[in-house]
């Protein structure tokens, strides 16, 4: 598992760059998007176990592209203002049509922890320790009609410090989403279900994880909340984590003239 899962990321190191400096004309696009959503929630939660945050939490996620290539950083903060994982992806659709979509990414990310030491008089401080990853992904998604999509999900997570940290992470998932389920004329729910595995060094275990998100049409803000369910794992966490988001989101296409 973990060697298929290393010759995946490979690929996507290798192809990556290729793709880039190969699409001239999209790169070229005449209109450039720009998008975000600023989300408050009551806990933070990651599919990483080590990641979640389990405090309320800010999170700031921005996208600029122009075509199939993208830059999505991404900025969580507890609500107390300190750091909490900062993520820089660089994402480009290899493959886009109606019934298929195939995205690769890169990212280096640097989470931040808050760790009290003694000093020599016998104060305890505090500090704030940030540790750096290195990950790609692979995300194949059939779109079974416009508003029901199926994939895959799999991503490897490199750990660079030399000390205290996890050093080779293999997540894979098979998700899907459904949206516009109509509620009323103006309200409507998306439900996006997944069901992962996750292998970190020598612990790994399955999860389950959903997300459900109220709309209203013309309409800024949403609400949703998200569940995570340990199937079986020997990975240190909470088995059961679910949180409620309150979400605002803005964006813009702008064209050139």
């Amino acid at each position: 598992m973990v060697q298929y899962c290393k010759v995946l990321f490979g690929l996507v190191l290798l192809f990556f760059p290729n793709l880039l400096f190969s699409q001239k004309s999209d790169t070229v696009a005449k209109t450039f998007n720009f998008w975000g959503a600023i989300t408050v929630t009551t806990k933070g939660i990651s599919t990483f176990p080590n990641l979640t945050l389990g405090k309320p939490a800010a999170i700031f996620d921005l996208v600029a592209g122009n075509g199939r290539l993208s830059f999505e950083p991404t900025f969580r903060f507890s609500l107390e203002g300190k750091p909490w994982t900062f993520l820089f992806w660089g994402r480009y659709k290899a493959v886009q049509n109606d019934k298929f979509l195939l995205g690769v990414g890169l990212h280096p990310a640097f989470t931040f922890k808050t760790i009290h030491l003694v000093d020599n008089t016998g104060s305890s401080r505090e500090f704030i320790r940030t540790q750096r990853y290195l990950a790609g992904e692979l995300a194949p998604t059939w779109l079974l009609s416009k508003n029901v999509s199926l994939g895959l999900y799999y991503i490897y997570s490199r750990g660079l410090e030399k000390k205290e940290i996890t050093k080779n992470s293999n997540f894979i998932s098979l998700r899907s989403s459904i949206s516009n389920i109509k509620l009323s004329e103006n309200f409507f729910l998306k439900f996006a279900p997944q069901l992962y595995y996750l292998k970190m060094d020598r612990n790994d275990g399955f999860f389950a994880n959903a997300t459900l998100t109220i709309t209203r049409r013309n309409f800024p803000f949403s609400v949703s909340s998200t569940i995570n369910q340990t199937i079986e794992s020997t990975i240190p966490g909470e088995d059961f984590l679910w949180n409620i988001n309150l979400i605002y989101s803005f964006g813009a296409k702008y064209r050139k003239l």
